[in-house]
């Protein structure tokens, strides 16, 4: 397999990277099915999306054609810098004029949101992979978009109630002040008390503009609250241990990171983060499928990194919406974004990230979801080697159950 790069955009400072990867591995005269990524390329978020995902999705691609069914795939790269405007407006042009069948990752909830709602008005394909907003399944679900890796309530539920459980039975919230920081808080704080927990407090820091947490982390200390939530992720959340850590608040509160990812857990060290408990569908360590996916893909990621769940749930949705796409034929699902949400619905999927699993109604990928805790620096053996398993919630416990969530797809 061959692969290019081309610059296909041009919108001038407001899109730091954009370009084309093509496989070319399918007969001649085939259409070419069209991805866009759009993702974090620059902000806190670059290390759990970024050209990470990139390496991931080309790994599907690859995957796909060793396996004997190849397509013919152009990849674009861009960059939605945290802004709505902006990712909404690249979004628009690759499905109005660069001729993009599916966008994938957004990790960001508001503009996952107005990406959807392009999807549904240009019948096309978002496979959100990124965002977390449980909303994306609930009352904003749509007939052209799923909802693959996690979201605010599996992460709520998987950590909030077992913190609770454990003893863990007063929060505090440090929050990042946008859709996804509020949506996680609200998801989090409802399974704490329905689980018998109190909240104490909560304070809000504008994103993605700050960098020192002192003096919200104060405020959580003089809450004297037994937890500490992290309702926010990426960089924030790494310097937010970090800055706990400095001031001896991890002697006082437990630290739970709401959507903390293993590389954020190893850009905070094992020292800082040592005892924080996290939930995750996906450790490169976790079995044999994922030991044998991050073999395969660890020679494309970018110097330094693993895999992280970001990057498992975009091969994973990816490779299952081209295995549809081959199913109806390149042709038929270049035509509906609908129609092949509907296929990949009614089909079983199974990867080596998250193993066997399927897409609900409302458009919510099922599949177990693991409790971890970081392990303390003296059984740490490698820098990845980080997580502990503290627990398993099968597939059809982790997620919201389908009648609560609002989703007018959902019938009866």
């Amino acid at each position: 397999m061959q692969g290019t790069r081309r610059a296909v955009l041009a919108m001038g400072p407001a899109l730091s990277l954009a370009g084309a990867w093509r496989g070319r591995a399918a007969a001649q005269g085939a259409p070419a099915l069209r991805l866009g990524i759009l993702g974090d390329l620059s902000g806190p978020y670059r290390d759990l999306s970024g050209l990470g995902t990139l390496a991931c999705v080309r790994q599907a691609v690859a995957d796909l054609a060793a396996a004997g069914t190849p397509l013919q795939v152009e990849i674009l790269h861009a960059d939605h810098q945290h802004k709505a405007d902006i990712g909404a407006g690249i979004a628009r042009q690759w499905y109005d004029r660069e001729g993009v069948d599916a966008i994938l990752e957004v990790n960001n909830s508001a503009i996952a949101l107005a990406v959807a709602d392009l999807a549904r008005e240009k019948d096309k394909v978002f496979l959100a992979t990124g965002p977390a907003t449980a909303d994306l399944h609930g009352a904003r679900c749509s007939p052209n978009h799923v909802h693959w890796t996690y979201d605010t309530w599996m992460l709520a539920h998987g950590a909030g109630t077992a913190t609770v459980k454990a003893g863990g039975d007063s929060w505090f919230f440090l929050t990042a002040d946008y859709a996804f920081g509020h949506a996680l808080q609200r998801d989090t704080a409802q399974a704490v008390e329905a689980a018998g927990g109190k909240v104490l407090g909560q304070t809000r820091y504008p994103f993605p503009q700050t960098t020192d947490y002192s003096s919200f982390l104060l405020q959580a200390q003089a809450s004297r609250a037994k937890v500490l939530g992290l309702a926010n992720a990426g960089t924030d959340t790494v310097n937010s241990v970090k800055q706990a850590h400095e001031f001896g608040l991890t002697r006082k509160m437990k630290l739970v990171g709401l959507l903390c990812l293993l590389g954020d857990v190893r850009a905070m060290g094992a020292e800082a983060a040592q005892g924080l408990l996290t939930t995750e569908p996906f450790y490169w360590d976790l079995n044999d499928r994922t030991r044998a996916f991050t073999r395969r893909v660890l020679p494309q990621m970018p110097t330094g990194l693993y895999p992280s769940t970001n990057h498992a749930g975009a091969y994973s949705a990816v490779l299952h919406y081209l295995k549809t796409a081959h199913a109806m034929g390149p042709a038929a699902a270049k035509d509906s974004g609908r129609a092949t949400i509907a296929r990949m619905k009614a089909l079983p999927t199974d990867d080596d990230c998250f193993g066997p699993g399927r897409v609900r109604e409302d458009g919510r990928k099922i599949h177990p979801v693991y409790l971890f805790e970081v392990k303390p620096p003296a059984e740490v053996k490698t820098e990845w080697d980080l997580y502990r398993l503290a627990g398993t919630i099968e597939a059809e416990q982790a997620m919201r159950p389908l009648s609560e969530g609002g989703c007018p797809l959902v019938r009866g």
